[in-house]
């Protein structure tokens, strides 16, 4: 019974933790720009192929995320809110009521807003 108990409390603990990632943030697009992720080679010449890299402000961090896989891709403007979570090194979001799944590529931490009197 013993051996029952625990193993439930762990499971508990555990599902808690694992729920607590999972929950949906608010944060905005600020800027956007193409960088090179690859290039596509033919027979007789290469070129370089560009995905779209944004970054995200929420509260206390900056991310900077890049599509998965070049492609034909909508741009999302800047200043655009998102509703976003995070998994492992993935944060999915919606904007414009789509939904996307991009990789995070870095993280930076704001500086905390000053109070004022």
């Amino acid at each position: 019974m013993r051996k029952l108990l625990a193993l439930l409390s762990v499971s508990l603990l555990a599902a808690s933790i694992s729920w607590a990632d999972n929950q949906v943030k608010s944060a905005t697009i600020v800027s956007q720009s193409s960088v090179s992720c690859g290039q596509k080679k033919s027979k007789k010449s290469s070129t370089d192929v560009l995905c779209q890299q944004y970054t995200v402000h929420t509260d206390t961090v900056e991310y900077q995320i890049r599509q998965q896989k070049p492609g034909d891709m909508e741009i999302i403007p800047p200043n655009t809110p998102i509703e976003y979570t995070l998994n492992k090194n993935k944060m999915k979001f919606k904007a414009n009521g789509k939904k996307y799944e991009f990789l995070i590529v870095g993280t930076s931490a704001l500086p905390a807003p000053t109070a004022t009197k």
